[in-house]
């Protein structure tokens, strides 16, 4: 959440909120945001949990792959000043339909943040259990929004500490990463805090990439 907050400004949607781990970030903020899901289930823990927020603009659902969201969502159509996916990409079969959809969404200079895992090379049983169908690079995130129309005005990774424990997952066949050795990563954050900020951001267990709208579009 600290890594992404710098680049969302203004009225803002959420796609993926799932249970809302994160949304209740933004809402703690008082940032204007709505919050989307494509699976009803979570949706209706969404209003169960966070309805009656005054940061709470509304709680829909909206599938980035629908291959004509213009005429499902004409209401939606560039209303966004930000549109951010977290841990969303990997899982969507056209990430190409995706990325073009959110550009429908955004308002002329609207703000696009994408977080996914990286490395293709780190593809494991871990991903395959996460239902992920891949893992992306910053080249590719940029190719991804070029294809759009959107431009990259940052990309970088987060996490480089990570890639160790995601290593340990695929050497062993892991499914999951063991609670012992989660709560242990979990302890370190603050080194891997460090670990990043030492290492610019160069590398990482997840690829961020933060484009934007023309203006003029």
């Amino acid at each position: 959440y600290q890594t992404i907050k710098p680049y969302i400004t203004g009225n803002t949607l959420e796609i993926g909120s799932g249970i809302g781990n994160l949304s209740a970030f933004f809402l703690k903020d008082n940032i204007s945001i709505t919050l989307s899901d494509t699976e009803q289930e979570y949706i209706d823990i969404l209003k169960k949990k966070f309805e009656g927020n005054k940061n709470l603009k509304s709680i829909i659902s909206i599938n980035l792959e629908h291959p004509s969201l213009e005429k499902t969502h004409p209401d939606l159509k560039e209303k966004f000043d930000t549109v951010f996916l977290l841990n969303v990409l990997e899982h969507i079969n056209d990430d190409h339909l995706a990325i073009n959809n959110t550009y429908f969404l955004l308002k002329p200079g609207g703000i696009l943040v994408i977080l996914t895992p990286a490395y293709p090379f780190l593809f494991s049983k871990l991903d395959l259990a996460l239902e992920h169908r891949r893992r992306y690079t910053t080249n590719k995130l940029k190719l991804l929004l070029s294809e759009s129309g959107l431009i990259s005005i940052k990309s970088f990774y987060f996490n480089l500490l990570g890639i160790l424990a995601w290593v340990y997952g695929k050497i062993f066949g892991l499914k999951t990463i063991p609670a012992g050795e989660m709560r242990f990563f979990n302890r370190i954050v603050p080194i891997a805090r460090l670990i990043d900020k030492i290492t610019f951001r160069k590398a990482g267990l997840s690829a961020i990439i933060v484009g934007k709208k023309d203006q003029k579009s």
